[in-house]
């Protein structure tokens, strides 16, 4: 099998990480246009991520974060994005390294990214060949977007209101097709 010196899975990995940067970096700017929102998973643990004690305690291994309604201060860097959250009426926190995130999803459109983890990707680097896993197999894969494939990946129609009291967090797996 031939060595790829070039790494196309780094380059897309990034190149699609580019675009979360880029969403993120026009809302923090302009806002959510329309009916637009986002489901970012992330691991509470890696390097960078920084949340509260109790936050670290009750989501020990992983983290989905809701930007809907009540999110404020998003600034966004080259290489993470923070952003204040209300969780169970106690504001905080959160920064969250771009390296950090597992998955993105924007219901309104069905548009998703998923990422390898950071730590998945260093156990395969040291347990597999790294020029076999950049040729099988790539880093981000993009979820399905047409109507017909993500029906059932598409947050429930009935979900109860909310409660007005700030951001709600969900295991982004309730929406996943099985």
């Amino acid at each position: 099998m031939a060595t790829d010196h070039i790494r196309y899975d780094v380059l897309a990995r990034d190149a699609l990480r580019g675009v979360l940067r880029h969403v993120l970096t026009d809302v923090a700017q302009h806002g959510l246009p329309g009916e637009h929102h986002f489901f970012i998973t992330f691991q509470s643990k890696a390097d960078g991520v920084k949340l509260s004690p109790r936050l670290l305690a009750q989501y020990p291994e992983e983290m989905t974060v809701v930007l809907q309604h009540q999110f404020w201060d998003l600034v966004v860097t080259e290489d993470r994005f923070e952003v204040g959250l209300s969780f169970g009426g106690i504001p905080e926190r959160l920064v969250v390294p771009f390296a950090a995130i597992k998955s993105f999803f924007d219901p309104s459109v069905k548009f998703g990214l998923q990422f390898e983890a950071a730590d998945e990707a260093e156990d395969n680097d040291e347990s597999e060949d790294a020029t076999e896993l950049a040729t099988t197999a790539p880093t981000p894969v993009a979820l399905p977007t047409s109507a017909a494939a993500t029906e059932d990946s598409a947050p429930p129609d009935d979900l109860p209101p909310r409660s007005g009291e700030g951001a709600e967090v969900v295991r982004l797996d309730r929406f996943r097709k099985k």
